[in-house]
C-alpha cells in the first residue's frame, strides 16, 4: 500500500484528498499542515504538524514517515496579495517547493505539485501542456518558477495545472466564487462580475481524483487538471444563479480594467485535457454536475448541524 503525504491538508484540496483516500482505502495517508488538524474525522490516518516554510520541519516529517508520494497542495493563491507581498509569496510558492524537492530526492519520493493557468498570459487559451508560459502576475511567475525547479530536479515529479477550484469543506472556512455568488444573490445583493475573462472551473473532488490517479500511475511530467467547461466569469455566475433560480438582474457586467486590481489577470485560459484523459483516465464533472455535488454536501452539512 502506497504511503501518501499531503501538505496543506487543512485547505480545500487537502481535505478533499483526505476524504477520498479514506473512502478508497488503498493508500496510507499522512496529512500535514500548520497548526491543528481541521478535518472532522481523525481516525484512519496520521496527522503531523509541518511548517512548509521550514526546511528542517519538512525534512524531519518526511524522514520520519518515508512517504512514497508527496502531494503539495500548500500555496499562496491570492493573486493580489502575491503582487503586494512578494517575499511571502516566493517563500511559500517557490522556496517551500525547493525544500520539498530536496527531501523527496533524499528519500526517493515522487512529488506531485499543483500549479495554475496563471503561468499563461491568456492570449491563446485553451492551452496544451507544452504551450509556452508567459505569466502576467507575480503569482504566475512564482508558480512557473516552482515548475522549473521540478523540471530541473532529479526526482520523480508531476505537475498538475488547475483553474478556479471550487468546493466546500465541513467547517465552511473556505469560500470560493460559487459559494460567494450564491450567498450574495440569495441576500438580494447586486454583484459586479467581469465579462472579459474566460476560465474552466474545477471541482475540488475532480482535482483530488487526478492527484490520486497521478500517484497510482506514477505519472511523470505536466498534466492539465481543470474542469471541462469553458465559460466567461460572468457566465459562471449566471449558471450558479440559474441552478438556484436566483435573480440574474442582480449581476452587473463590468470590465477587468475597472477593478484596478493589484495584479493583472490572463484574459482567456482553459486547458486541453486530452493528455490527462488518455494517460491518467481523468474524467471531470461538468460545471452543472459540480454545483449539484456541492449542493448535496451543503444539504448534508445543514442536516448534521
Amino acid at each position: 500500500m502506497k504511503k501518501i503525504l499531503v501538505t496543506g491538508s487543512n485547505g480545500l484540496l487537502g481535505q478533499k484528498l483526505t476524504e477520498r483516500i479514506l473512502a478508497k482505502n488503498d493508500f496510507e495517508l499522512i496529512a500535514t499542515g500548520k497548526g491543528i488538524n481541521r478535518f472532522p474525522i481523525k481516525e484512519g490516518y496520521v496527522y503531523a504538524e509541518m511548517d512548509i516554510l521550514n526546511a528542517e520541519s519538512i525534512e524531519s516529517v518526511i524522514a520520519n514517515f518515508l512517504p512514497d508520494v508527496v502531494i503539495n497542495t500548500a500555496a499562496m493563491t491570492n493573486v493580489d496579495t502575491c503582487e503586494t507581498e512578494k517575499e511571502e509569496c516566493w517563500a511559500l510558492n517557490v522556496t517551500a517547493v525547493e525544500n520539498l524537492i530536496n527531501s523527496c530526492e533524499k528519500h526517493n519520493a515522487q512529488l506531485i505539485h499543483l500549479s495554475t493557468d496563471f503561468i499563461f498570459d491568456g492570449l491563446a487559451g485553451p492551452y496544451k501542456e507544452d504551450a509556452q508560459p508567459c505569466p502576467v502576475s507575480f503569482y504566475g511567475e512564482s508558480k512557473l518558477a516552482a515548475e522549473l525547479l521540478l523540471q530541473q530536479s532529479n526526482i520523480k515529479w508531476t505537475v498538475l495545472r488547475t483553474i478556479i477550484v471550487y468546493g466546500i469543506v465541513s467547517d465552511m472556512s473556505r469560500s470560493n466564487i460559487v459559494l460567494w455568488a450564491k450567498g450574495a444573490l440569495e441576500k438580494g445583493n447586486p454583484i459586479n462580475i467581469v465579462n472579459d475573462q474566460w476560465r474552466m472551473p474545477t471541482l475540488a473532488e475532480d482535482l483530488a481524483e487526478i492527484c490520486l490517479l497521478a500517484a497510482e500511475k506514477e505519472a511523470q511530467g505536466v498534466f492539465n487538471a481543470s474542469g471541462k467547461d469553458m465559460m466567461s466569469i460572468i457566465e459562471l455566475v449566471e449558471q450558479v444563479a440559474d441552478y438556484y433560480g436566483l435573480d440574474k438582474s442582480l449581476i452587473n457586467p463590468i470590465s477587468s480594467a475597472s477593478l484596478n486590481q493589484a495584479a493583472k489577470r490572463p484574459v482567456k485560459t482553459g486547458f486541453n485535457l486530452d493528455k490527462s484523459i488518455k494517460e491518467l483516465g481523468y474524467n471531470p464533472h461538468s460545471f452543472t454536475e459540480g454545483i449539484a455535488i456541492m449542493e448535496k454536501q451543503l444539504n448534508l452539512l445543514k442536516t448534521n448541524d
